[in-house]
C-alpha cells in the first residue's frame, strides 16, 4: 500500500491507482472528460488537475500515480481557474447548441423541440403534458401568441419556420390528461392576488409544488385582460374557461368579486406566508404601504421577483410592462420558483440559469445537414383556416418539419455540466470562423456529429476493446483531427457491436441516440 497525504488527510493507495481513482474511492468528486473506468487513461481534457504541494505543479489525476509521502490536493482556486480555462479551450472548438433557439427565445422556456417530436409521433396527450410543465394556457396562448419562437426557429430561412403556436394550440385544445392535485408539502399557505395570465400561472405552479394558494380577483371572472382586451372570435371565452377550470381542478382556490384595498393587502400578508402581486399596472394599491417603486412599476429583483418586502413577489405588468401573455405567463412559471425558495428557507434567486452553448446562425451550406433529421415539406396553412387549426394529419405533417436543433444529450453531457460548474465562458478563446456543422446519420441507432467532439477518445478505446472489427479511429493531425472509421467507411461498419455503450460513454453530444426519451 501507498501512504499519502490527500486534502490534508492521510490516505492509502493500491498499487496502479490513479490519483482520480483514489479521490473518488474516497467520495471527493472529481471532474474528468477522459477518463472512463476501467480503460487505459488518455490525458486529454485537462479537466481532472490537482495540485502535487510539494512542488506547487498541477498534474492531471486520471493519469498520475501516487507515490509515497505524496501530499496533493484536490481543489483551490488556482485549480479551479486551470480547470475553467482547460474548459473554455474546448469550448473554443465546441460547435453546437445545448438547447434549440425556439426554447431560449420562449419568454416560458417551453421545450419546444420536445413537444414537436411527440406530436409528430401522434402522442397527443404527452405532448399536452409537457408543454403544461411550462405553458399552462397552451389552448389560450395558440392563439394570440405572437410567436417570438418562431421567429428564431432553424427552418425559417429554408422554407418557413415550423408553425410551433398552432402545434402547441392543437395540443391543448385535443390533448387529453389526468388533472390531479399535488400533495401539500408543508402547512405554508401562499396568496396570489389578480387572476390574469401572470397570476393564473403563479398559483398554478406554486400549487404544483405541493403548496396550498389562493388566487384573489376583484372581477366576477378570471382571466384579466385576456377575457377584456382580446375579441372572442380570435379567443373564445370557452377555451379561456376551459384552461382556466383546469387550473382550479389542480386545487388551486379562486376567490372571485373580492376587491383588494391598502387593508386587505395588509391582512393578506399576515394571513399568508406570501403574496404574489400580479395586479396589472394598477399599482394604486401599493401607496403607503412600503413597496418601492418607480417610474416603471414595482422595483423588484430582476431574477426572483422579489420585491424589497421579502414575502411580497411581484410578476406581471406591476413589474414589467409587456403586451405579451406568454412573458407574463413565464414569469408566474418562474415566481414559483423563487417563492418555494422562500418558503424552504433557500437562497431566493429564483429558476436556475444553466450554460447553454451557441454558435449563432445557420449557415446556408448546413441546411442540408439539418435536413437530414426532418422532411422536406414547407411550412403549409390549415386547410380548414387559422380559426379551426391543424388537423391530427395536418399536426404530424407539421411537427416532422422540426430540425432537431437542441442537444440529444441535453442533460447527460459532461461539458455542459462542467461548464456551468466552473462558470466558463465559451467566447474566451473563440478564434477565427467556426467549423461547418455536420451529421453523420450512417447508423440505425445513432447520429454523430463530430464538430461536438472533444477527441478524449473513449471511442476509440472502447472499439478496441471490445474488438469491432473496424472501429474508431483518430484520421488526420493537429486542429484537423477527428474521429472517424477507418477506411473511409460508414458508422454502421465502424460500431456493429457496442453503438450503444459508445453512446452513454461519450461526454458530450457528440455521439447520441436516435431516439431520445422524453421526462
Amino acid at each position: 500500500m501507498i501512504h499519502f497525504k490527500l486534502n490534508n488527510k492521510t490516505t492509502t493507495a493500491k498499487p496502479g491507482q490513479s490519483l482520480l481513482q483514489v479521490a473518488r474511492v474516497n467520495g471527493i468528486d472529481i471532474p474528468a472528460m477522459c477518463f472512463y473506468e476501467g480503460m487505459p487513461h488518455f490525458t486529454s481534457c485537462m479537466i481532472c488537475l490537482m495540485k502535487d504541494r510539494q512542488n506547487g505543479k498541477l498534474i492531471p489525476s486520471c493519469s498520475v500515480k501516487p507515490t509515497e509521502g505524496m501530499d496533493i490536493v484536490t481543489d483551490d482556486e488556482e485549480i479551479q481557474e486551470a480547470r475553467r480555462k482547460s474548459l473554455e479551450l474546448l469550448l473554443s472548438d465546441h460547435v453546437g447548441e445545448c438547447e434549440a433557439p425556439c426554447k431560449i427565445a420562449c419568454p416560458a422556456h417551453m421545450d419546444i423541440p420536445a413537444m414537436n417530436r411527440l406530436l409528430a409521433e401522434g402522442k397527443i396527450g404527452e405532448a399536452l403534458h409537457l408543454v403544461r410543465k411550462d405553458i399552462v394556457l397552451p389552448s389560450v396562448l395558440g392563439r394570440i401568441c405572437p410567436a417570438p419562437c418562431e421567429a428564431v426557429c432553424r427552418r425559417k430561412p429554408i422554407d418557413g419556420a415550423v408553425s410551433i403556436c398552432l402545434l402547441k394550440r392543437f395540443s391543448g385544445d385535443f390533448g387529453k390528461i389526468e388533472i390531479s392535485k399535488k400533495e401539500l408539502v408543508s402547512d405554508k399557505r401562499v396568496a396570489v392576488i389578480g387572476a390574469g395570465p401572470a397570476g393564473l400561472s403563479a398559483a398554478f405552479y406554486i400549487r404544483d409544488k405541493g403548496v396550498a394558494c389562493t388566487l384573489f380577483d376583484e372581477n366576477e371572472l378570471a382571466g384579466g385582460m385576456l377575457r377584456t382586451a382580446i375579441p372572442k372570435e380570435k379567443l373564445p371565452h370557452e377555451v379561456l374557461d376551459g384552461e382556466i377550470n383546469l387550473i382550479e381542478e389542480s386545487g388551486v382556490e379562486f376567490r372571485l368579486s373580492e376587491k383588494i384595498d391598502q387593508e386587505k393587502f395588509l391582512h393578506l400578508q399576515k394571513e399568508f406566508d406570501v403574496v404574489v402581486l400580479a395586479i396589472g399596472e394598477n399599482l394604486k394599491l401599493l401607496e403607503g404601504l412600503g413597496i418601492e417603486t418607480s417610474e416603471k412599476g414595482i422595483v423588484v429583483d430582476r431574477n426572483s421577483y422579489q420585491s424589497n418586502i421579502p414575502k411580497v413577489f411581484v410578476v406581471g405588468n406591476a413589474f414589467r410592462p409587456s403586451k405579451m401573455a406568454i412573458r407574463s405567463l413565464g414569469q408566474g412559471k418562474d415566481v414559483a420558483e423563487s417563492v418555494f425558495q422562500f418558503l424552504t428557507n433557500k437562497e431566493v434567486k429564483g429558476p436556475r440559469q444553466r450554460f447553454n452553448s451557441r454558435f449563432g446562425k445557420l449557415m446556408e451550406t448546413e441546411f442540408s445537414e439539418y435536413l437530414k433529421e426532418a422532411i422536406s415539406d414547407k411550412r403549409s396553412e390549415p386547410a380548414n383556416g387559422i380559426s379551426k387549426g391543424f388537423t391530427k394529419a395536418e399536426i404530424i405533417q407539421e411537427a416532422t418539419r422540426c430540425l432537431h436543433c437542441d442537444c440529444r444529450k441535453l442533460d447527460s453531457c459532461k461539458l455542459r455540466d462542467y461548464s456551468d460548474e466552473y462558470q466558463a465562458d465559451q467566447k474566451k478563446y473563440k478564434y477565427g470562423e467556426r467549423k461547418t456543422i455536420r451529421k453523420i446519420d450512417q447508423h440505425s441507432l445513432i447520429i454523430y456529429e463530430p464538430e461536438k467532439c472533444i477527441k478524449c477518445s473513449i471511442c476509440v478505446r472502447l472499439t478496441e476493446k471490445h474488438k469491432e472489427k473496424l472501429g474508431l479511429t483518430f484520421i488526420g493531425r493537429g486542429f484537423d483531427v477527428q474521429i472517424a472509421v477507418p477506411f473511409n467507411e460508414g458508422m454502421d461498419r465502424g460500431l456493429e457491436k457496442i453503438a450503444e455503450e459508445v453512446v452513454r460513454a461519450c461526454p458530450t453530444g457528440a455521439m447520441a441516440m436516435k431516439e431520445i426519451k422524453i421526462v
